[in-house]
């Protein structure tokens, strides 16, 4: 697979001003934990290999389990993962692929008894930004793996 177009490079300003976005989703009042389960469950949903190569590495190397990673697929059904993850992880997946009645009543209730109401909107924004960057990747076909050193993802040993 070979990458068609280096966004970053086309278009220097926009990638700048959205790394700057991100930087302040990723300081947000999102755990790390919480923010690499849901950028991997969306990268998952959207079927983007770049996303979801870069975010199982990035999971590893904070120490994320390795059989929680191989559970997130089945999440509702797993029971390695808190009513927390869990709220979290169903937000991620409404907000990824929005039903025609939009998020209902009854995952925001969901949410709102894990979560206040910050780490929603925080989590929001985190979805929004996850969701985008898969878009983007497959849109140009952003090759797996091919920024590990400079990310510096290699650490995760997974090659």
């Amino acid at each position: 697979m070979t990458q068609r177009i280096n966004f970053m490079q086309q278009s220097p300003e926009l990638f700048k001003k959205y790394i700057e976005f991100n930087n302040a989703v990723k300081a947000s009042s999102i755990d790390e934990t919480i923010r690499n389960l849901v950028t991997v469950r969306i990268s998952q949903l959207n079927g983007c290999a770049f996303c979801l190569d870069m975010h199982v590495k990035q999971a590893r190397i904070a120490g994320e389990r390795e059989l929680r990673l191989h559970h997130l697929a089945s999440w509702r059904e797993s029971t390695l993962f808190v009513p927390r993850e869990r709220a979290s992880l169903a937000w991620a997946e409404v907000l990824t692929r929005i039903p025609e009645q939009g998020a209902s009543d009854e995952i925001y209730e969901r949410v709102r008894t894990q979560l206040n109401e910050q780490e929603i909107t925080d989590l929001t924004f985190l979805i929004m930004s996850s969701n985008a960057w898969s878009r983007l990747n497959i849109a140009f076909k952003s090759v797996p793996g091919a920024s590990d050193a400079a990310l510096g993802l290699d650490k995760a040993g997974l090659a």
